[in-house]
């Protein structure tokens, strides 16, 4: 695992876009994408640039359950905002929050990844060190699956819904077995409410009550963090 601490999340963005670049010019075709306010520095920095996307697949960690595309606040909406608006893929796969059928949806999802291998996976990470929405005790090899978040979890999300009630129970997400099968993982963390789980991640034994420590198993994992969430690292 290779530790990079930056300033703040405006230059871990800018860090992040390198990565991306060089495994574009490398020839990477398949990226794996991650939501939520830790990637929006790295997405500015690739929406302002001239990296061409449009020959590449997308593939996303996740997706409320219940939500439609359209709705402001599911991750279709924000990808779009964020990204796709500017930098369009050939094709972009998400979950579909609206398939009442679990067990479809996530045979669905699961066959997508499989079939588009991953070459650099985005992630971001949980104060109770969850990746995707593979909370605490999350097999390091799951599959996609329709999760309940934690208490914890919808907490840290309710800003941004109009009250904590109206943030979604479950969600959908790719299993930490096809997260650790990408080619490269890529986390970012910024913030004193991340230092905990980025020394459990990093410095803990690695087990499924912190999801994000199986990354210390990966062969290419890459890790963002500004001062703040580096700051209990020995």
């Amino acid at each position: 695992m290779k530790v990079i601490i930056v300033k703040n999340a405006a230059e871990g963005g800018k860090k992040a876009f390198e990565i991306f670049k060089k495994k574009l010019d490398e020839g990477a075709t398949v990226f794996g994408l991650a939501t939520g306010g830790t990637p929006e520095t790295t997405y500015q920095e690739l929406c302002d640039s001239d990296l061409d996307f449009s020959n590449c697949i997308s593939i996303n960690l996740d997706e409320y359950v219940g939500l439609p595309a359209d709705n402001p606040q599911s991750y279709h909406y924000y990808m779009k905002k964020h990204l796709f608006e500017k930098k369009p893929f050939a094709h972009s796969y998400l979950p579909d929050g609206q398939n009442d059928d679990a067990k479809v949806e996530c045979e669905r999802y699961s066959r997508i990844i499989a079939e588009n291998p991953v070459d650099l996976q985005l992630l971001g990470i949980g104060r109770n060190g969850h990746i995707g929405f593979n909370e605490p005790g999350s097999a390091f090899d799951g599959r996609t699956q329709k999760i309940r978040l934690t208490e914890s979890t919808i907490a840290a999300n309710a800003r941004y819904f109009e009250n904590e009630n109206d943030v979604p129970k479950y969600a959908y997400s790719m299993g930490i077995g096809e997260i650790m099968q990408a080619k490269t993982v890529l986390l970012e963390a910024y913030g004193k409410d991340k230092a905990d789980a980025i020394k459990k991640m990093v410095e803990g034994e690695p087990t499924e009550e912190v999801p994000a420590s199986v990354l210390q198993t990966h062969d290419d994992a890459i890790v963002i963090v500004d001062e703040d969430a580096a700051s209990l690292l020995r």
